[in-house]
C-alpha cells in the first residue's frame, strides 16, 4: 500500500431528466427494446447554464466541503473532458479561480474521450509522489454531445467527479496503476464539428472490451491478485451492459460492480463516467474496502487502479456533501424539445 492516493472527493449530477421512452417516440423507435439493449431508462441533462465547468466547480467544492484542506494547498488542477467550454481557454483557470486556489498552480486541461479524468488522477499522482506538490484536483466531467436521432442520443448525458490527491489524511490508497494504449478509430470528433461519430458495434470488441481487458488483467498480473480479492469493481460505463459484461468476462460478480454501476440511472457521463462510479462506492466504502477501477477512452486507451480504503475514511465529512444516490433521485423530468433547447441540439452554425 502506498501512502498516496485520494483525501477527499465529490460529485455533481445535474438535476434534469428525459427518459429513452421520450427521445425513442420522437424518432418513431421502440423505447422498451432500446432500453432493454443498452440497460438505460433515463439519462441526466444539463440546464441552460450547466456546462463542464460549472460541473467542475460543483464536485470540487463537494470535495472540499468533506475535508479541512485550504484550496492554496492545491498544486495543480487537471480537468478531463471532451466538451470544455472552449476551444482556447482552460476550464481549470475557472475551476481554480472559483474555489480559491490561485495563482501558484499548475492547470491544464485533458482530453482522451472518456478516460480524460483517470488520466488527470494519474498526473496528480505522479506530482504528489515527487513531491512538486503538496495536493493535485483531478475532475473528470462532461455534457455529452450526441447528433440528433443518433444510437448515442439515447445515452450521451452530463455530469462530473473530483477527487482530491495527496499523501496526508488519505482515505483511499492507490496502491498501483497501469495504461493500455493503441490507435483504435472507434470514435471521433474533428475540429469544428458539433457531433462525434463512431464506428458502430466496432466500439465494443476491438475497442471497449480488448483494453479494458488487457489493462485489467495487467494490472492484477503485476499485483499478483484475482477478482475475489476486491470489494468493488467499477469499469466504465458507456451503457448498462458492458461493464455487466465486462466484469463477468474478467471473474467479477454482479454485487461487485453493482454500487458503482450509475448508468442504467442518468446515462453515459463520458469522462465522468469511472470518476462518479468510484465516488459512489465511495459514499458508502468501509475501511479495509479494496476496490479495482478500469476506465476507458475511446481513441483508445484504459486506465487501471487497485485502491484500498484506509481508517480516515471514519473521519472524513462524507455528509457535508450530496451522496450518489441522492443526486439521482433528486430529478425533474424534461419532454424532448426543452432537451433539445437545454442542449442546443439543433443549433448549427
Amino acid at each position: 500500500m502506498t501512502d498516496i492516493g485520494i483525501v477527499s472527493y465529490g460529485a455533481y449530477i445535474p438535476r434534469n431528466r428525459i427518459k429513452v421512452d421520450e427521445i425513442a417516440s420522437v424518432w418513431g423507435k421502440d423505447g422498451g427494446s432500446i432500453s432493454k439493449g443498452l440497460g438505460i431508462y433515463e439519462k441526466s441533462v444539463p440546464s441552460i447554464d450547466e456546462d463542464t465547468a460549472t460541473i467542475s466547480v460543483e464536485a470540487a467544492r463537494a470535495a472540499l466541503k468533506r475535508c479541512s484542506i485550504n484550496p492554496k494547498e492545491i498544486g495543480a488542477i487537471y480537468i478531463g473532458s471532451e466538451s470544455h467550454p472552449y476551444a482556447v481557454k482552460p476550464t481549470g483557470t475557472i475551476v481554480g479561480e472559483a474555489i480559491g486556489a490561485t495563482p501558484e498552480l499548475m492547470v491544464a486541461d485533458y482530453e482522451f474521450a472518456c478516460k480524460a479524468g483517470t488520466a488527470a488522477i494519474q498526473s496528480c499522482f505522479a506530482l504528489v509522489k515527487a513531491s512538486m506538490i503538496k495536493y493535485g484536483l483531478a475532475i473528470g466531467a462532461d455534457t455529452s454531445q450526441a447528433a440528433p436521432g443518433d444510437a448515442l442520443e439515447f445515452s450521451a448525458s452530463a455530469g462530473g467527479g473530483g477527487f482530491i490527491i495527496g499523501k496526508e489524511n488519505v482515505i483511499a490508497s492507490i496502491n498501483s496503476t497501469c495504461s493500455f494504449t493503441t490507435d483504435t478509430p472507434d470514435f471521433w470528433r474533428r475540429a469544428e464539428r458539433k457531433y462525434p461519430a463512431h464506428g458502430g458495434r466496432f466500439t465494443g470488441g476491438p475497442a471497449y472490451f480488448k483494453h479494458i481487458t488487457s489493462c485489467s488483467l495487467n494490472l492484477m498480473k503485476k499485483l499478483d491478485t484475482k477478482p475475489e480479492d476486491y470489494d468493488y469493481a467499477i469499469f466504465h460505463q458507456p451503457n448498462g451492459k458492458f461493464p455487466v459484461s465486462i466484469a463477468k468476462k474478467l471473474g467479477f460478480s454482479f454485487d461487485q460492480i453493482k454500487q458503482g454501476l450509475i448508468a442504467p440511472y442518468i446515462g453515459n457521463t463520458y469522462s465522468g463516467a469511472t470518476m462518479i462510479g468510484l465516488s459512489s462506492v465511495l459514499d458508502i466504502a468501509k475501511s479495509g474496502d479494496r476496490v479495482f477501477l478500469t476506465s476507458y477512452g475511446s481513441g483508445a486507451g484504459s486506465d487501471s487502479f487497485d485502491i484500498t480504503i484506509t481508517d480516515n475514511i471514519n473521519m472524513l465529512h462524507r455528509e457535508n456533501a450530496p451522496y450518489i444516490e441522492q443526486m439521482i433521485k433528486s430529478k425533474k423530468y424534461v419532454d424532448y424539445g426543452t432537451y433539445a433547447k437545454l442542449t442546443d441540439l439543433l443549433y448549427w452554425e
